[in-house]
């Protein structure tokens, strides 16, 4: 059995912050956050808007654009690194804002890997035959713990939420290799301490490293090449690593989403929003083979090889 995406959602909150409303704020100019990063703007949440919130939002969008309802849906996972409580689980909380029967709902918690750390987990649930539809959700609220006074990090971060819906599609789409990593020797360069805390040298030796090295393992599992994947979309940290990646792999600009300038980082949720903005400009469309790729807190890594379309 093959499994892939059957639907697609995102949410963003309505305000928008740009790296000018930053520089009033802290000691930093759109010119310095641009050149270090890509990013323009991001979104943040209103005090009241929740990571549930805006999961449930995602959700609600994605199972619209599977075609299902709510009731087909078998289990619940968001990979979150922002949950609303330590428990219950955001998940729970998804569950229950749908309208949802007394499914299976738990977080997953692989910061900015998390989101295929996800489609991983409900890829096993469907194929062994346990769920048929298992909807994943990246979300993140990183508005409430970063610190505003540290321009370093404070600008680097957004929120925002996306889902997919996964089930069972035709035999030459869907996934068609993964891989999950770790090692936990660098997790003090990226962790929360109340607030975010981040060695950006060295998250960046990290992901210049790592990002293309599993992209190109996955590539091999699956059996292709380079040339046959139509666009590769990487977790949107920065964009200095995002080239780098693409320079190692020498692809081209058009064969590599970039969303880091409106979105920012948006941990868990960076690869959804991605893929929906490639989807709905057209730039992915039905039969094509991506390769999604996270990098991030853990230190983490997780990338896969998929053919768009049911």
């Amino acid at each position: 059995m093959r499994v892939g995406v059957l639907g697609l959602g995102v949410h963003v909150p309505a305000k928008i912050v740009t790296n000018s409303d930053l520089a009033e704020m802290m000691d930093t100019s759109d010119e310095w956050i641009r050149t270090r990063t890509g990013i323009e703007k991001r979104h943040i949440a209103s005090k009241d808007e929740r990571t549930s919130d805006m999961a449930t939002i995602a959700a609600e969008k994605a199972i619209k654009d599977a075609g299902l309802t709510v009731e087909d849906i078998d289990l619940i996972l968001v990979a979150t690194a922002t949950p609303d409580y330590m428990f219950p689980s955001t998940a729970c909380l998804v569950q229950d804002k749908l309208g949802a029967r007394n499914i299976g709902a738990m977080d997953i918690s692989a910061a900015c890997s998390g989101f295929i750390y996800g489609m991983i987990t409900a890829k096993q649930f469907i194929e062994t035959g346990a769920y048929r539809h298992v909807l994943v959700i990246g979300a993140e609220k990183f508005s409430e713990i970063v610190d505003w006074a540290d321009r370093n990090t404070a600008v680097l971060f957004g929120d925002g939420a996306g889902a997919v819906v996964l089930g069972p599609v035709s035999e030459h789409k869907g996934i068609r290799s993964f891989e999950l990593g770790a090692d936990g020797s660098g997790g003090q360069h990226l962790r929360t301490d109340k607030k975010v805390k981040m060695n950006g040298r060295e998250v960046y030796k990290f992901a210049v490293r790592q990002v293309p090295k599993t992209i190109l393992h996955v590539i091999e599992q699956a059996n292709v090449t380079i040339d046959d994947i139509h666009m590769i979309v990487p977790h949107q940290a920065n964009i200095r690593i995002i080239k780098a990646a693409q320079e190692k792999l020498g692809i081209e600009d058009q064969r590599i989403s970039v969303t880091v300038d409106r979105y920012s980082n948006t941990s868990a949720a960076s690869i959804p929003l991605s893929l929906h903005h490639e989807v709905t400009t057209r730039r992915i469309n039905d039969g094509d083979t991506l390769v999604l790729a996270g990098f991030g807190g853990g230190l983490t890594w997780a990338s896969l090889v998929i053919r768009w379309g049911k």
